[in-house]
């Protein structure tokens, strides 16, 4: 597929935006692409990506869903912090001290999640711009794997976005 190709799968205002910088595995990207499927939220996936976008693990893990996916992909994280806003853009972390549950999320909000092997760069996380949160973990499993934490936060989200305004 071709770049422009690749763009023309954006909508214009999502309930939410899920940001998977440098994503290294098609299978979670696939799987990300299903929950994104069923809130109604916007993929993003910034480059470069450890596989192929016709790769047949992120086809087989997204199954059918896939085509009823809005997704963009871009070259540089700034590209989606232009159109979502970086003061809209919730950063999780392992590092990070705030727990994803104490985060107040509003429609349009974009969730960024770094890359499987790595995580996000300190030069991301140390910006005091990016609100960094965490999905507490015991300390033996150091991680959770990524489709999981993403469909955590985001399913989070949701909950907050369809409670009733006090």
């Amino acid at each position: 597929m071709n770049r422009a190709a690749e763009n023309d799968h954006a909508p214009e205002s999502p309930r939410l935006h899920v940001i998977l910088y440098e994503p290294e595995i098609a299978a979670n990207t696939g799987s990300i692409g299903r929950t994104c499927v069923a809130v109604g939220a916007m993929l993003w996936l910034v480059r470069p990506l450890g596989f192929h976008l016709d790769d047949r693990h992120r086809r087989r893990a997204g199954l059918d869903y896939w085509e009823h996916l809005n997704w963009r992909v871009v070259d540089h994280i700034d590209e989606v912090v232009e159109v979502v806003g970086r003061d809209r853009l919730w950063s999780f972390s392992t590092k990070a001290k705030p727990s994803y549950t104490t985060a107040t999320y509003r429609a349009g909000d974009g969730l960024v999640f770094g890359p499987e092997s790595r995580g996000l760069p300190l030069s991301w996380i140390s910006s005091p711009e990016n609100r960094l949160v965490r999905i507490p973990i015991r300390p033996e499993a150091r991680s959770l794997n990524l489709a999981n934490a993403v469909a955590i936060a985001t399913f989070e989200a949701v909950r907050q976005l369809e409670q009733p305004l006090a």
